[in-house]
């Protein structure tokens, strides 16, 4: 069996712009999801239903240890793996704090970390 970081790039690539994408949904949700309840008072007890954050938060880190450990072991920067820790520790440090700005401000920290480290662990696939 040949180097799975070798053999199979376009797994990396197609991991690391899923990231990305989860990353603006995220974003998108947290944001979206806090003008809705201090706009219209709608959508607090699903939009920011515990279990979505939890699974959001373990899909995150599966995709990242996927995409940015093979590019790690592919091209041997630091920096994307070293961003995408700091943004997984912002994102799990709004599991931790109760629902509301503070997490909404950890949580869009986090994502977005998260998101510049699959950047540049594409930039660095080429």
């Amino acid at each position: 069996m040949g180097n799975l970081p070798t053999s199979m790039p376009w797994i990396r690539g197609r991991l690391d712009r899923t990231g990305m994408i989860l990353s603006s949904l995220c974003l998108v949700h947290c944001l979206g999801g806090l003008l809705l309840i201090a706009v219209l008072g709608l959508g607090g007890g699903f939009l920011f239903a515990p279990w979505i954050h939890r699974v959001g938060f373990a899909v995150a880190m599966m995709i990242a240890a996927l995409a940015i450990g093979l590019g790690a072991l592919q091209h041997r920067r630091p920096a994307p793996l070293v961003v995408a820790l700091v943004g997984l520790a912002f994102m799990a440090g709004g599991l931790a704090v109760e629902h509301g700005v503070e997490e909404a401000v950890l949580t869009v920290i986090g994502v977005s970390l998260l998101a510049a480290a699959h950047l540049l662990n594409l930039r660095y696939r080429r």
